[in-house]
């Protein structure tokens, strides 16, 4: 029985490119499919010749390939795109982010024009920061370093994408950053011309300043160069329109909480804290800027709750009730308690996310609950407004 060429072309068009997030028909990558008899080839075409995932992506295609009646010998060939396919790659990828909000250069996003000659259009906004988009963006803050604030988000992003959603994860501690090592990616982003793919790892796509500089060397900046690279991440980078974008936010109320504000009006904040009392003041300020730059607060995360030692017992090391008197002097809900647990710290620095690699764990438990009850809030409202910072 001669195998269908069209049915063999479905079949290797719907295999999905995990990296991008998008089928290999629908990015262009199928270039050839030949069926001879019981024997097909099959070209496709990746991007750079150093693609990810290239071994899974093969075995994605030839079980497509083997489910087609009368195919029993698959004969597969990568190869590099052209420039010219590349280009249209990364048109297509563009029209899919042509939905989100395109600004005028020199424009602030408030319909104000601050310097600049001409009015050449700026790169689209991606458009899960359109009106209409489904995604919600989450600002993770505190107040002070050492709550463990990109460890929460980490995890956070994880148990999301356990949970079924599509999940962005954008380091914004431009000068701290830490997200691509607790994350435990085995490559950096993929760089196609002017456009960035985010690395991808335990389902969570994720940006960081950490894939572009080594880890001894600062980044020594001032606010507008930071807020250009927050913007450049967003605008350069091929997201899609994910459910959840979580935003790792340095320490403290200055200049990526302004950035977020602008360029992101639509997102939510949750402030992670410790049970002391101390830690939960300076959060209550974190809580307190988002809701001046007109930012919904969402929810608190306490962080090292307890420890529970060999006995079983429960001890609360930092003391007890941070997180529940924040979110009840806030108004708004106490989202969780994350337990302190050796393993957490160890998975941070070893790559190895305690939410991945040991999902049954008390932790892992927490952050699932965590993950629920966000997604069950729902989208805030948002108002459409000017910043005002007088």
């Amino acid at each position: 029985m001669a195998v269908d060429q069209s049915q063999l072309e479905a079949a290797v068009s719907a295999v999905w490119e995990p990296e991008i997030g998008l089928s290999l028909g629908d990015l262009g990558l199928v270039r050839s499919v030949r069926p001879r008899r019981r024997r097909v080839q099959l070209e496709v075409a990746l991007p750079v010749a150093a693609w990810p995932g290239t071994e899974e992506l093969a075995e994605a295609i030839h079980r497509a390939a083997a489910s087609v009646a009368g195919v029993e010998e698959i004969e597969l060939e990568f190869v590099v795109m052209t420039d010219e396919e590349r280009a249209g790659l990364r048109h297509r990828l563009r029209v899919g982010m042509a939905g989100g909000v395109e600004q005028q250069a020199g424009d602030d996003g408030h319909g104000h024009d601050h310097g600049g000659h001409g009015h050449a259009p700026a790169a689209p906004m991606p458009a899960f920061l359109g009106p209409e988009s489904k995604t919600r963006v989450i600002g993770v803050s505190s107040g002070k370093g050492g709550v463990g604030k990109s460890t929460v988000t980490v995890n956070l992003a994880i148990a999301l994408a356990q949970a079924g959603h599509q999940v962005g994860l954008l380091d914004a501690d431009v000068y701290g950053f830490s997200v691509p090592k607790m994350l435990g990616t085995d490559h950096d982003p993929i760089i196609i011309g002017d456009m960035v793919i985010p690395t991808a790892a335990h389902g969570v796509k994720c940006l960081s300043m950490g894939y572009f500089v080594p880890d001894d060397q600062p980044v020594i900046w001032r606010g507008p160069m930071l807020h250009k690279a927050i913007q450049q991440f967003l605008t350069d980078a091929y997201w899609g329109e994910p459910d959840f974008v979580l935003i790792d936010m340095p320490p403290g109320t200055g200049d990526v909480a302004l950035t977020l504000a602008e360029v992101m009006p639509r997102a939510e904040i949750i402030v992670v804290t410790t049970p002391q009392a101390a830690a939960q003041r300076v959060a209550q300020r974190s809580a307190f800027a988002a809701r001046r730059l007109k930012l919904s607060v969402r929810g608190v995360i306490e962080n090292m709750s307890w420890f529970t030692g060999d006995d079983g017992k429960r001890y609360e090391l930092f003391g007890a009730g941070g997180g529940a008197t924040l979110a009840a002097d806030l108004g708004i809900p106490m989202l969780g308690q994350v337990p302190l647990v050796n393993a957490v710290r160890q998975g941070g620095d070893e790559g190895r996310p305690v939410t991945a690699v040991d999902p049954d764990s008390e932790t892992a438990i927490a952050f699932r609950d965590i993950a629920e009850k966000l997604a069950a809030l729902g989208p805030a409202r948002v108002y459409r407004r000017e910043l005002s910072l007088r």
